[in-house]
């Protein structure tokens, strides 16, 4: 057999784009498997919602916004650290830029490698990298939660901190008037998920419960599609919270019986893929997965950082 080709590299074809309306000045940018972008109109301002990887992709996204808006960026919003979120805030020109207090400490501690190793994994998204002017840091975190008031009768948008998951700073944006919820990666809607700096249990069970709390009726996931109403809001946070504990079951299982991390990978991918393996960046995630749970399963509890050179040897072992 001829061994996968790295992660994302081959991907190379562009993405079809939808832009959503999806409330009174609530916005959504989704393109399958690619880091979906919003943005939220207060009075005479903007929040926007993730930054692109690089200036130049984010410049792509604000042209389609700007056909709808011209109020300028008050607030650029990052749910997390990953470069893919992050490296594109200059071409916001936002007056504040805002993320959690942890995202803050782990861009300071890993910041640059996730640069490095998202680069080599995702060079599609990467167009215009010479636009990148280093990495990103907020002007504002937080630690808990943070009020945004958007004017008149628009009400406000809540930042909130549900707990540990996808990373460890992970935060949603909620509009409670509009019942409308930016999950980040935090939830997937029909696409797979990247667990490589996850904490496994904490997302699986009470942060995944404090985000179905909060009672949504429209999701914006990290990627995929937007869930509209109730059902598939909950169809979402249930898919995400499924992938988890099958991973969490098979690996555990593999760990438990004294076998291998590839064993464990096999275990795991055999039991996923026919629910998920046809959803966008499986094959991609699923080694990065399987080596942080196995890690997390020999009492690792922070995320090692990926490198480069760290992204190609788990590949080679798991997927090559």
């Amino acid at each position: 057999m001829m061994a996968k080709p790295f992660a994302s590299e081959a991907d190379t074809a562009a993405k079809d784009e939808v832009l959503e309306v999806i409330g009174e000045g609530v916005y959504a940018l989704t393109a399958g498997g690619d880091p979906t972008v919003g943005a939220i109109e207060g009075d005479d301002f903007l929040v926007c919602i993730e930054a692109r990887a690089t200036p130049h992709m984010a410049d792509k996204w604000l042209a389609q916004l700007r056909e709808h808006t011209d109020k300028p960026v008050r607030y650029l919003v990052l749910t997390h650290y990953h470069a893919v979120r992050t490296l594109g805030a200059a071409a916001f020109d936002a007056d504040v830029i805002i993320a959690h207090d942890l995202t803050r400490a782990l861009i300071a501690e890993r910041g640059q490698q996730d640069w490095a190793s998202e680069a080599g994994r995702m060079p599609r998204l990467f167009e215009g990298a010479e636009t990148i002017p280093g990495l990103t840091w907020p002007d504002v975190t937080f630690s808990d939660t943070l009020t945004i008031p958007l004017g008149g009768a628009r009400g406000s948008l809540e930042l909130r901190y549900c707990g540990r998951g996808h990373t460890e700073g992970d935060l949603v944006a909620w509009l409670p008037a509009q019942r409308i919820l930016f999950a980040g990666d935090l939830v997937e809607s029909k696409a797979a998920l990247y667990t490589g700096d996850a904490f496994h249990t904490d997302w699986s069970t009470t942060t995944l419960d404090a985000v179905a709390n909060l009672g949504a009726s429209t999701l914006v996931g990290g990627r995929g599609e937007v869930a509209h109403g109730e059902d598939a809001v909950a169809a979402a946070i249930e898919q995400t919270r499924d992938f988890l504990m099958v991973m969490r079951r098979e690996v555990g299982a593999v760990h438990r019986d004294g076998g291998t991390l590839p064993q464990a990978f096999e275990a795991a991918h055999a039991a996923l893929f026919e629910a998920y393996g046809h959803w966008p960046i499986f094959e991609h995630c699923m080694p990065f997965d399987v080596a942080r749970l196995w890690d997390e399963l020999d009492g690792i509890e922070r995320p090692r950082i990926w490198t480069a050179e760290r992204d190609r040897e788990v590949w080679a072992e798991l997927q090559g």
